[in-house]
């Protein structure tokens, strides 16, 4: 479990930056962890399946997602077959994935329910 927000994700995504920014202008301390620089954490990806599910964190509406051919798409069809994946182009996951102080994830970047949390 984090002792701090860990915000998740690749630099250059406008959903990301939104949320750092908005994390920023509330004056949230969190950190940031690149996919591109860092890759992704095994145990973390297996603590998003576990909270969020691998429906959730599989962007199906991505550019990435479009680019895999139809075999390899198809081939994505429960947890296991997801995490495979994920770990092999992080550019799949959903972002920003938010890991908040007191263990809680989130996939994606709602300022609502993020209000909620800061």
């Amino acid at each position: 479990m984090p002792d701090m927000i860990t915000v998740y994700g690749i630099p250059n995504c406008d959903t990301v930056k939104k949320a750092r920014t908005w994390l920023t202008g509330r004056g949230v301390a969190h950190q940031f962890h690149d996919f591109k620089k860092q890759g992704v954490p095994a145990a973390a990806l297996d603590r998003w399946l576990a909270a969020a599910g691998w429906e959730t964190l599989v962007n199906r509406k991505g550019t990435t997602w479009r680019g895999l051919d139809d075999a390899t798409r198809a081939s994505v069809h429960d947890a296991a077959s997801a995490r495979a994946l994920l770990l092999a182009q992080p550019s799949a996951i959903k972002r920003p994935v938010v890991e908040w102080a007191d263990g809680a994830v989130t996939v994606g970047f709602d300022p609502g329910a993020w209000s909620s949390r800061c």
